[in-house]
């Protein structure tokens, strides 16, 4: 027996059982380092709903001294002199701080069918809207320019006392975890108080949406 080739043998198979080991480990390490970020940006998430029926009313107010009351689960469409006012009363369910940065308005109830809104043509915040966890808050948008397509789309909807709908773009405390909410806008039969609000989608933008692996699951087995 040459007992060199042996040695040579052996210091190789320690070599690869040490490789082994140490990509074990290393492939244990990084599952346990992504479960604990996903474990840690889970617990800064935000999710916004509107505000429940039983929350508080809140008075919301434009930087040109307009003002509206919202009720719980309620909201407001406003046709001033100069503006069209807008404003949503909700509900922070997510462990996160929300903080609202843009919007955008659809002149009708858009369902939950249709891809994920683009965010091109959507209105920024002229300033950021916060909501912390499990509290209310409120959105709230203007139409300024009565040459803007939107404002006469608004205004047409508004006077008519239809429903329309508002996505509205949010994120977390660090700026991450994009989600845009699709709320809808419903007329009340007294015109006195406001109009509901219900929500049908939520949109990720920074992650995966689980909905898009449901939609392939279904495309293959059709």
């Amino acid at each position: 027996m040459d007992w060199t080739i042996v040695a040579e043998l052996g210091t190789a198979l320690g070599t690869l059982v040490l490789a082994a080991a140490t990509f074990a480990s290393v492939r244990s390490g990084n599952r346990t380092a992504r479960l604990s970020e996903r474990s840690l940006m889970e617990g800064i998430r935000p999710l916004l709903l509107p505000s429940r029926l039983t929350d508080e009313e809140q008075k919301v107010g434009f930087a040109d001294d307009h003002w509206v009351h919202l009720p719980g689960g309620h909201g407001a469409a406003d046709i001033g002199d100069d503006a069209i006012y807008l404003a949503i009363a909700i509900r922070n369910v997510g462990p996160g701080l929300a903080v609202l940065s843009g919007w955008k308005l659809y002149p009708d109830r858009s369902g939950l069918g249709g891809d994920r809104p683009e965010l091109g043509g959507f209105h920024r915040l002229t300033r950021d809207l916060y909501i912390p966890s499990n509290d209310i808050g409120f959105w709230q948008g203007t139409f300024r320019d009565p040459s803007d397509d939107g404002y006469r789309e608004a205004q047409d909807i508004i006077t008519a006392r239809e429903a329309f709908t508002i996505d509205i773009l949010y994120g977390d405390a660090e700026g991450g975890q994009r989600v845009v909410t699709r709320f809808s806008m419903i007329p009340t039969k007294n015109p006195k108080d406001g109009w509901l609000v219900a929500v049908s989608r939520h949109w990720n933008l920074d992650r995966e949406d689980p909905r898009s692996r449901q939609d392939e699951r279904n495309a293959e087995r059709s």
